[in-house]
């Protein structure tokens, strides 16, 4: 969701009398954009949206780490789950009743 024209304030209007009604309007339409001389001075977003935007920017760090690691996967130096439980020294036995348990 990217702000419109309809979504803009202008910073003469952030007097004391009318902040309150624009916090309003950010926490039901999620974003105010303040101009100034009609440039963009600030954009102010209900705290889910700024929450959603960072969700947003982790995610694309994620995938571009994610994206680079990959380029460098070289299959054949992968080992089985079979030989990581051996060299730590796993049992099926300590394995046992785990199966019902779910990570994350």
């Amino acid at each position: 969701m990217f702000p419109t024209v309809k979504d803009a304030v202008s910073i003469s209007d952030l007097d004391r009398s009318l902040v309150e009604q624009i916090l309003k309007e950010v926490w039901e339409t999620g974003v105010k954009v303040v101009m100034k001389d009609d440039v963009v001075e600030c954009v102010l977003l209900s705290p889910a949206n700024y929450a959603h935007l960072v969700d947003e920017l982790e995610d694309a760090k994620l995938y571009a780490l994610a994206m680079e690691r990959m380029s460098r996967y070289d299959p054949s130096q992968t080992i089985s789950q079979e030989e990581v439980d051996a060299n730590l020294g796993i049992t099926e036995e300590d394995l046992a009743g785990w199966e019902d348990i779910e990570l994350e």
